[in-house]
């Protein structure tokens, strides 16, 4: 029995295994499909390898998988697992089968209900939490196991016990690992995510001064021949579209300035209360022009040291940005929050908008990709590399047609 109990948590291990092998690189969005097929694997093999009782009942397995996708997936994810969970345990048969049914409906009902709480939990919590779902799971099993069969007596209980402990014991090593895997997949995306912007800050410092200089005199000369009276209307013409472009390319420059190191002349060490109210006059009237009403709201007593500048113009660009996706809704609301959490600075920026899709989220922050026909994406880049400069992170919330919210953390 403790052979077959160690090749039953071989099984759990295998997809976890194949997935670090094959598909960790992969895009993201397969991973979840991924997941799914390698858990349905999974189960398969722990059901085809059970432990035999004496009772006439089996015990595997096969609900650990089962439960971590019902609790990371949701009812999206786990409904295949359920068709393919019952699907083969009816080929198999035998005794206990339409228990097993109705226990495995009753998770498929219950457990992704709790999946979107579930995943906002800590990775401590997510571990915890999913051992007492395999605790609370498997223990109704029982109970129902032995009402069903009249088996209610010492030698049942010790198997109960050994049950109940093998399955939160295993539950816990699979979740330690699942929740480690995730932990370095995000920061090595991190990791990533720097080194870009360490690149995009080093060329920022070395060229776009010198780039400046010769766009500011040859945008000069050019504002003295739009006013020449040798030249005619056509040749005006020319000259104000050449003015644009110069326009457009120092604004690119500037943008890329704003990637320079923190200026020791510009570090404060405040409650950014004062970045509050400035960012607040700045966008007001932006703001109304495009039919938005903006709901501001401080309660911070933190502080921290940080380049006035860079964080007066991340607001601003995140400001931007909200007004801009309700723009085309005809207005909204954008509602914006700083507060603190267990010794961060929590900032909450949160539009009625036109929303993004994952992918569009996942690549946000990325040089030159922005949602804006027109836009250059180095707004959002500045405001990933303000941020991390500060050693925090930015988490983003969005549904398509419905709005997007960025949180800001930032611990002092």
């Amino acid at each position: 029995m403790f052979e077959t109990l160690l090749l039953n948590f071989l099984f759990l291990l295998v997809p976890v295994i194949v997935f670090l092998v094959f598909f960790e690189n992969r895009p993201s969005d397969y991973h979840g499909k991924i997941l799914v097929l390698l858990s349905a694997a999974s189960m398969i093999l722990c059901i085809s390898m059970p432990i035999q009782l004496s009772i006439g009942f089996i015990v595997d397995l096969r609900y650990i998988p089962f439960l971590v996708v019902a609790l990371y997936g949701g009812y999206r994810s786990v409904f295949l697992l359920y068709i393919i969970l019952n699907l083969y345990r009816f080929y198999v048969g035998g005794e206990g089968t339409m228990q097993s049914f109705l226990f495995s409906t009753t998770i498929m009902v219950i457990v992704p209900y709790y999946s979107a709480k579930f995943m906002k939990l800590s990775s401590r919590g997510r571990i915890l939490w999913a051992m007492i779902a395999s605790f609370l799971t498997i223990g109704f099993y029982l109970c129902t196991l032995s009402f069903a069969t009249g088996a209610l007596n010492n030698h049942f209980g010790v198997l109960a016990l050994n049950t109940l402990t093998t399955y939160v014991a295993f539950m816990g090593v699979l979740m330690v690992l699942i929740e480690k895997i995730i932990s370095n997949m995000k920061n090595r995306d991190r990791i990533m995510h720097s080194e870009r912007l360490n690149v995009v800050s080093e060329l920022a410092a070395s060229v776009s001064h010198e780039i400046r200089n010769p766009l500011t005199v040859t945008s000069g000369f050019l504002q003295l021949l739009s006013k020449s009276k040798a030249i005619g209307p056509e040749e005006k013409e020319y000259v104000e579209l050449s003015l644009q472009e110069l326009r457009r390319a120092e604004k690119i420059v500037s943008d890329y300035l704003s990637f320079a190191k923190p200026q020791s002349d510009n570090m404060v060490y405040s409650d950014m209360s004062e970045e509050l109210e400035y960012t607040k006059s700045v966008i007001m009237p932006y703001a109304s022009i495009h039919k938005v009403e903006v709901a501001f709201s401080f309660n911070n007593s933190l502080k921290k040291h940080y380049d006035r500048n860079q964080v007066q113009q991340c607001l601003i660009n995140l400001y931007k940005n909200g007004i801009e996706a309700m723009k085309e809704k005809g207005g909204g609301i954008l509602f914006i929050d700083i507060s603190e959490k267990k010794q961060n600075i929590v900032i909450r920026i949160e539009d009625t908008g036109v929303g993004m899709t994952k992918e569009e989220i996942s690549r946000l922050g990325k040089p030159y990709y922005s949602t804006k026909e027109e836009g250059t994406g180095l707004g959002m880049l500045m405001v990933y590399s303000t941020v991390d400069k500060l050693k925090g992170f930015i988490e983003v919330e969005s549904e398509k047609g419905k709005g997007t919210t960025f949180l800001i953390t930032i611990p002092t």
